[in-house]
């Protein structure tokens, strides 16, 4: 027998058995939509999340602009009319359900900022009332919550594993037209200087987000909440390919101690930091631009304690690496008090691994303030000499924020050292209140909160 021609031929059987068995399956029907033919398409993932992603309205009083006559008290008794007249206003953002089984909602603070009462709408239509569990101005995140019956949410997921280049899509409100969604990609992280709060490390999207979208869902192509979106950049408050979201890992941690303790309780490490540049690199040893400088290490503080010292230039929090000093504030502002942070640094050219411990903020204990008009609920008092502030800051100290107050919701809490208004350095409640009443139509006010500076806008 020829062997090797029936071995040839079993090789070519087997070649064409494997070539038929490669083809695809002719179906026994006509394909009825895009996925059975083929076609890319993202239906079933927003089928799956935009029931857990809502509208929210929210209605809010503002003072009526200023009016000679409104000053007037004969005017305003003979007119019935309250001594700070006001006028009611109705507004819309979005809010992402992250907890079905209790009804946490996550938003934006400043969609609910002011708010009066606030409605959340689902995707089914339904009207809830919502209840405002805390808000936090810093990182501008606030919690709602709603009646936890036949709810759906979205699973949280590792904004930490997000990379540039990644898919996502944002789903909102915008303009109050409906639940709209947009696609696009990962375009930045640690996205910092947008004047937005204190705690800045925003994901940057070129999905479309528009007015209305505030506090909507930043989603990955596993159906995770990766960001609430929270901010955009245009001309006139639109899309321009711009957008940017707090990421998940931020919010989640945010909600955590609102849920807890009804706001943030933020610890103090004892630094002053600030960015490398590459000048201060190379002088540093330390051969990337990645990193915090510690520009300051506070007398008796928790850093102080550990052994860091000016000039380390800090590349990682528990083991997370740091990009800059806006990502390191932002972190630490996140670190309950009293749990220990493990800092690698790097200390000319070498590399050091140290431990501290978080503490609470300072209390100065300045004693009851001087009231102030234009922040109704906010005391605040000179840095005089005996505190522990004087000589190395130059400002005022909010001694209290009366519960319900206009001047918490706007932000400010008890212990925060204003040193400024609009940009201009103030150090006497005089010069506060001189740059108070200037200031017509809104003003900025900034302060330090522990390690970090803060902006307050008021409009």
């Amino acid at each position: 027998m020829n062997y090797r021609l029936i071995e040839a031929v079993c090789r070519v059987v087997c070649t064409l058995l494997a070539l038929f068995a490669a083809l695809p399956a002719t179906p026994a029907s006509p394909p009825t939509d895009s996925a059975r033919q083929g076609l890319p398409t993202l239906a079933p993932l927003v089928n799956e999340v935009t029931p857990a992603v809502v509208n929210i309205s929210v209605i809010t009083r503002s003072p009526l602009e200023d009016n000679a006559l409104f000053r007037d008290p004969f005017f305003r008794r003979f007119f019935n009319l309250p001594d700070r007249p006001e006028r009611r206003e109705q507004a819309s953002g979005s809010g992402v359900i992250v907890d079905a089984a209790r009804g946490y909602v996550l938003t934006n603070h400043h969609v609910i900022k002011d708010a009066e009462q606030a409605i959340v709408t689902l995707k089914d239509r339904r009207q809830l009332q919502a209840k405002l569990i805390g808000a936090d101005p810093g990182t501008d995140i606030a919690v709602l919550q709603i009646d936890p019956k036949n709810l759906t949410a979205l699973k949280v997921g590792d904004s930490d594993a997000m990379q540039v280049g990644d898919y996502v899509i944002a789903i909102g409100n915008p303009f109050g037209i409906g639940q709209t969604v947009t696609s696009g990609i990962v375009s930045a992280l640690g996205r910092s200087g947008l004047s937005v709060e204190g705690y800045e490390d925003f994901i940057q999207t070129d999905a479309s987000i528009n007015p209305g979208n505030s506090g909507g869902a930043l989603v990955n192509l596993r159906g995770e909440l990766i960001g609430i979106n929270s901010a955009i950049i245009g001309p006139a408050g639109g899309n321009v390919g711009i957008g940017f979201a707090v990421p998940s890992n931020m919010a989640r941690a945010v909600m955590n101690q609102i849920v807890r303790y009804g706001e943030v309780r933020r610890g103090r490490l004892g630094i002053e930091m600030d960015d490398l540049t590459p000048e201060l690199a190379k002088k540093l040893g330390a051969g990337s631009l990645e990193g915090a400088v510690v520009a300051a290490v506070q007398p008796d503080s928790p850093a102080h304690k550990a052994g860091l010292r000016e000039r380390d230039v800090v590349v990682a929090l528990n083991g997370r690496p740091i990009r800059n000093a806006a990502e390191l504030r932002a972190r630490l502002g996140l670190t309950p008090i009293g749990e220990q942070v493990e800092l690698r640094v790097n200390r000319g050219g070498e590399a050091r691994m140290l431990r501290a411990q978080i503490a609470a903020p300072q209390e100065y204990a300045p004693g009851k303030g001087q009231a102030i008009p234009q922040l109704a609920g906010l005391q605040a008092v000179e840095i005089e000499r005996g505190s522990p502030l004087y000589q190395h800051i130059q400002g005022l100290i909010v001694s209290a924020v009366e519960n319900n107050s206009r001047a918490l919701h706007y932000g400010f809490r008890a212990g925060d050292v204003i040193y400024a208004i609009n940009n201009k350095r103030i150090r006497t409640l005089a010069e506060f209140q001189t740059g108070l009443r200037a200031a017509e139509r809104g003003y900025t006010v900034s302060l330090l909160r522990g390690d970090v500076s803060v902006t307050i806008t008021i409009r």
